[in-house]
């Protein structure tokens, strides 16, 4: 079985492409070679910044022939019809076979499709995967109608096998592909000839060139991390930036520079963002007082001064770099020194957040004020967490967020504590966008915990009141991301919030509906209609979008709780129950419930309601009255009828008194002593007694298992 190798040179490709274009090289290729019948035992790929490689073991040396059974018309057909088959299937009329089938007698024809050898499939697969490849982007270079990112210089296809090699015949507008390549850009020695993808590999090596992107990787992070622990420092991790550097280099030279003495006192932060975006420089701290002292880059060659002179350009490049982001911090800091955040926060004012929506500095204004009214749940200062809110959006308007708009919050904290604001209010503003993700930590300061929940309820309230809600797998506003904020929010501090109310009172914020009810009193005439017609708009999307933006809420929850462990089914069942809104209690009775469900008892106690409300709804129709009180142990005829009376009277006070304080562990284990009476009254009396008094009592007795199970969850909605 031969091995194939197939090598793309182009022009540098862009590194953020790189790895995506090499599974997708894979991926068109195996698959259209397999489609054709064509197997192999292994598949590699490979990028660096000029070359895509693919590597495949066992291929086979030509694809298998196959018989192809094929249906045609019935016997006795029209002329033309068999005639149209027989030129379809491509056999003569006598290579038909006639059958009989259910419908009578029908032709059958066999196809045979003789195999055909590896180097055709090849060929055709790898032309198609070239003319068709997806790239995000790409473009079109001489006269040719290629597309490709980069200008394509040549095609490496061969198959290699014991007794030597081949090179797989293509020719795609003028490029004809052959057995040879070339190495570094710099550092190599013009074109060679390969024979198999190990005399590759090592020949590219030799030539200067790192064909693994992880090899590329780990020999960049581990030269960093040496040279900075020799001068007794540590590189900033970067995990992104370290897979971008290894798209850049097919020939990794690391070598670390000093950090000009006027910048080391800028924020660390400000240094790490504005040499990562810049220069691609990875950071050097000093781990004793964490500052960055230094910093790494990674040439893509080899030089006679060591790299004296590449470093020495680089330095000179980031001291403007860095200048600049020196003049931003100078200016920010003298602003709020001198005037404090008010001018920065004026500006939001003309800055729009949405043309529905409003400016961003009306906005700041609703997240205060909710804010404020949110601090006692969260155990904060409502006049600290107005201020905190009302800070939280100003280094928004500073030079340097608007240079690196990745640092919003962040420097928000490093403007506050200049400004001498409170610590909480910096806090605030470094944490009130978080959580941002699933993984991303939860802010637990109080003030940070008002801000943050404030900002994430008015962004959902004011795109629900518009009616901008996320549709399918479209989301432009985060809206998800948000909601799912509120939710870690909430649990992850344990917070008892009533999401229906507060985010009542968003809308209305942003709706602005008192203003509407007092502008109607003071208009006279058309003027009075038309406010008072706003103002009652205003007023029904206050009473509709906080019950739409609850589902939301519980959508997201229930995503949120099946990464847990927990059932959709019992998500469902609490869901169902009064105080929904309160997503701790939500929570805390779905943990319960799941970990009764998890258990025999409650298992057969579910499957024991379920049989009690299903005899129970089906009388009631039948009937057409509701058995919901009313049965009495005078009128009970067994023993297990009169147990299971006593065991109920007993359970349901204590289940009342469990649910009232939330104790909802209590509450099923109480629950799940109800398993043994009920199985042992169904096993024991028919319900449906022919004695009408008997029959009414049974179901009034029904009624009550029903209600009592209910107080804990809605069992209806679990399945078996």
């Amino acid at each position: 079985m031969p091995d194939l190798l197939i090598e793309l040179f182009s022009e540098e490709i862009p590194a953020r492409m790189q790895a995506r274009a090499a599974e997708d090289l894979k991926k068109k290729v195996t698959d259209g070679l397999v489609e054709a019948g064509l197997t192999y035992a292994h598949a590699r790929a490979y990028s660096t910044p000029r070359r895509l490689t693919l590597a495949l073991e066992g291929l086979l040396a030509e694809s298998p022939t196959v018989n192809e059974e094929r249906k045609g018309p019935k016997v006795g057909a029209p002329d033309k019809a068999i005639e149209g088959f027989l030129r379809g299937a491509g056999v003569a009329r006598e290579d038909l076979e006639e059958r009989e089938t259910p419908k009578g007698a029908v032709y059958f024809a066999t196809i045979t499709k003789p195999g055909r050898p590896a180097a055709e499939i090849v060929a055709e697969v790898l032309e198609d995967t070239i003319r068709n490849f997806p790239w995000p982007k790409s473009m079109r270079w001489g006269a040719g109608s290629l597309r490709w990112v980069r200008p394509l210089h040549s095609i490496l296809c061969i198959l290699s096998a014991e007794d030597g090699h081949s090179i797989v015949p293509l020719d795609i507008d003028g490029i004809t592909s052959g057995d040879t390549t070339e190495g570094h850009r710099f550092m190599g020695e013009g074109r060679f000839a390969v024979t198999s993808f190990e005399d590759y590999e090592v020949k590219l090596k030799r030539s200067k060139v790192v064909l693994n992107a992880e090899e590329r990787a780990e020999t960049i992070w581990n030269d960093a991390t040496n040279m900075a622990f020799a001068q007794g420092l540590e590189v900033v991790e970067d995990k992104g930036l370290l897979a971008e550097v290894a798209g850049l280099v097919e020939w990794p030279v690391v070598l670390m520079g000093d950090i000009a003495e006027d910048f080391l006192g800028l924020p660390p932060e400000v240094l790490q963002t504005s040499m990562k975006e810049h220069q691609k420089f990875f950071s050097v701290k000093n781990p004793k007082t964490g500052r960055i002292e230094k910093f790494v880059t990674v040439a893509n060659r080899a030089t006679k001064d060591d790299g004296a002179t590449i470093l020495a350009g680089n330095q000179k490049v980031l001291f403007a770099r860095l200048s600049d982001a020196k003049f931003f911090w100078e200016n920010d800091v003298r602003t709020v020194q001198d005037q404090g955040f008010e001018p920065w926060v004026e500006k939001l004012d003309n800055v729009t957040f949405h043309a529905q929506i409003g400016s961003q500095g009306a906005r700041v204004m609703r997240i205060a004020h909710l804010a404020s009214v949110l601090a006692p749940s969260v155990n904060a200062d409502p006049m600290l967490a107005q201020m905190a809110a009302q800070a939280c959006k100003a280094d928004l308007s500073s030079e340097m967020v608007y240079e690196f708009p990745e640092l919003q919050g962040l420097m928000g904290r490093y403007y506050a504590q200049a400004a001498e604001l409170p610590v909480e209010v910096g806090q605030a503003s470094e944490e009130h966008y978080s959580p941002l993700g699933p993984s991303d930590d939860v802010p637990s300061a109080p003030v940070s915990v008002a801000v943050a929940m404030a900002d994430k309820l008015d962004t959902l309230s004011g795109f629900w009141a518009i009616d901008e809600k996320p549709t399918g797998s479209k989301d432009p506003y985060a809206l998800r991301r948000a909601a799912l904020g509120v939710i870690r929010l909430v649990l992850e501090n344990g917070l008892r919030i009533n999401l229906l109310e507060t985010t009542a009172t968003a809308v209305a914020a942003l709706l602005k509906v008192d203003e509407w009810d007092a502008a109607a009193q003071d208009a006279e005439g058309d003027d009075a209609k038309h406010m008072a017609m706003q103002a009652a708009q205003a007023r029904g999307i206050v009473e509709a979008a906080p019950g739409d933006l609850l589902s939301f809420f519980h959508d997201r929850l229930k995503v949120y709780l099946r990464d847990q462990g927990i059932r959709h089914d019992v998500i469902d069942a609490c869901i169902a129950m009064p105080g929904n809104d309160d997503l701790a209690l939500l929570v805390a009775r779905a943990r319960a419930l799941q970990d009764f469900m998890s258990t025999e008892d409650g298992e057969n106690l579910l499957q024991g309601f379920k049989r009690a409300n299903n005899i129970l709804s089906q009388a009631e129709e039948k009937d057409g009255v509701e058995y919901s009180y009313g049965a009495d142990v005078k009128f009970a005829e067994d023993d297990s009828e009169k147990t299971l009376f006593a065991v109920l009277d007993q359970a349901e006070g204590a289940i009342s008194s469990a649910i009232e304080a939330e104790d909802f562990a209590s509450a099923m284990g109480t629950m799940a002593s109800l398993r043994a009476p009920i199985d042992a009254f169904f096993e024991a009396v028919q319900v449906n007694s022919d004695n009408d008094v008997v029959r009414r009592n049974r179901l009034n007795l029904l009624s009550r298992i029903r209600t009592i199970c209910l107080q804990a969850a809605d069992l209806t909605r679990v399945e078996g």
